[in-house]
């Protein structure tokens, strides 16, 4: 399903997250935020690069798991996903998060 979004509100959002990210480099949630910004644009190299920053801020980021395997697998990069959302599914059941390990099941049987 192709994701909808007004390309002008989504690039003034894209720069508020970059503007965000650039003023909280230490916060966790900016970078996710960036990073999802730039998922629903699907550039998932850039979405990736903020994901990974926000994972090596906070590693039991359970949400910014399953993100970075999203941008991975946008990217076609099938292992990395895996690895990473099985990464993720580990966290959400550690943090007891059933519902979120049941929904990072269902990526993870949809990769190639």
């Amino acid at each position: 399903m192709p994701l909808l979004y007004h390309r002008t509100m989504s690039d003034a959002r894209l720069e508020q997250f970059k503007q965000m990210a650039a003023e909280f480099p230490d916060a966790p949630m900016a970078h996710f935020s960036l990073g999802k910004a730039y998922l629903e644009r699907r550039q998932y190299a850039e979405a990736a690069q903020a994901l990974e920053t926000a994972v090596r801020l906070d590693p039991a980021y359970a949400a910014a798991l399953v993100s970075l395997g999203d941008a991975y697998a946008g990217a076609g990069q099938t292992q990395k996903a895996r690895e990473v959302l099985t990464r993720a599914r580990d966290t959400a059941l550690a943090q007891s998060h059933a519902s979120l390990a049941e929904e990072i099941d269902e990526r993870l049987s949809g990769l190639d």
